[in-house]
């Protein structure tokens, strides 16, 4: 097992003792990976390629015939379960044999039916919502978790770089798209998430799906991409003009790319993450735009795209060193188009170290 495994391991079995907890289940499929390096992926909430058990004497991890080779080359420090007739029938015997009474488990990650047929299945044993122990562990980065989030986002920007050339007018939002998976592919382990390319009107939608419409000149593309290495994550986003721009969306433009410029400085650990937000957003309602600024600032990137810390308008909570996250400030404006930039950063000590390349932003 690796040493930082075994750390990771350590500090959920002393949560879990805090609480008189003798075993956790774990079903979400980032944990897996973080507790285990088991990198397999779950297709669906109703198809999973497995689970891991923690005691307080061994771990445990389930999955099925088609795992079991990669499940022993990536967890070489579990016990691998091989299970024919499913997890529960699996997890039975284990409970049995080792006398466990109490069990916790990840109420987001395991539908309503499996968590009756465990009670059902499995009698005797006491079960306690876990919430969200691990992915408060996930918080804060490693150096050897930075290290490969920057390498994804480095693969991401050499894909970014040969794309560029192709956002012309006449091609199309899928073209671009395609091709951006291709160099993802080639470059790192795949995308971290389907690419967004939003042309003219649909850069006005923020999670706008590629379609067929071409690029015509001088209107705005947004293009949303990551790469994912080894597990972990990238995310980028950057506006491109084919052509010049109108003076409408020049002024845009500057406003998202000041709102970003200005939060970046300023953000410390510390700081509510809501605080974090209104530095951006104030930026960009002092230029009028305040209501079509529709998305939070930013979110934590790592196993998944998606992860706390969310810098958003709703969020009390502080910010805090070692924490990765986005700074992508917008303005979307229907039936027009929209602007949006957004970096990486990781937090430290003396404020946010930008993981992103200081490329292909404009000076109007």
């Amino acid at each position: 097992m690796k040493e930082q495994t075994a750390i990771r391991i350590r500090r959920l079995k002393k949560s879990l003792s805090a609480r008189r907890i003798e075993t956790a289940l774990i079903t979400a499929p980032e944990n897996r990976f973080y507790l285990s390096g088991f990198l397999a992926e779950d297709i669906g909430l109703t198809e999973s390629a497995g689970a891991l058990l923690i005691t307080r004497q061994e771990c445990f991890l389930l999955t099925d015939g088609r795992y079991e080779v990669q499940a022993k080359q990536q967890a070489p420090g579990f016990n691998t379960v091989i299970y024919k007739k499913g997890l529960i029938s699996s997890l039975k015997p284990i409970f049995q044999d080792m006398e466990l009474h109490s069990c916790a488990y990840e109420p987001d990650y395991i539908s309503c039916r499996r968590f009756h047929e465990l009670r059902n299945s499995i009698p005797g044993i006491s079960w306690h919502d876990i919430g969200n122990t691990c992915e408060k562990m996930r918080l804060i980065k490693d150096n050897e978790e930075c290290s490969l989030i920057i390498k994804a986002q480095q693969a991401a920007e050499a894909v970014f770089k040969d794309v560029l050339p192709m956002i012309q007018p006449g091609k199309t939002e899928k073209e671009i798209a395609f091709t951006i998976l291709q160099g993802l592919y080639t470059k790192a382990d795949g995308p971290s998430f389907p690419p967004i390319v939003a042309s003219g009107p649909n850069s006005a939608l923020p999670h706008a799906v590629p379609e067929n419409r071409k690029i015509r000149k001088g209107e705005p593309v947004i293009v949303d991409m990551g790469a994912r290495i080894q597990g972990y994550c990238s995310d980028m986003t950057r506006t491109v003009f084919c052509g010049r721009p109108s003076a409408r969306f020049q002024d845009i433009y500057m406003v998202v790319k000041e709102a970003q410029r200005t939060a970046q400085e300023a953000i410390r650990p510390g700081m509510t993450r809501k605080e974090a937000d209104y530095i951006a957003r104030k930026v960009i309602e002092d230029a009028g735009f305040g209501n079509r600024f529709v998305h939070s600032l930013g979110h934590g990137v790592g196993i998944a795209i998606h992860e706390p810390p969310m810098l958003s308008t709703r969020s009390r909570k502080k910010l805090r060193t070692g924490m990765v996250f986005t700074v992508e400030p917008g303005i979307y404006l229907p039936g027009e188009g929209g602007v949006r930039l957004e970096n990486m950063g990781i937090l430290q000590d003396n404020g946010l170290e930008i993981m992103t390349s200081n490329k292909w932003f404009y000076e109007f």
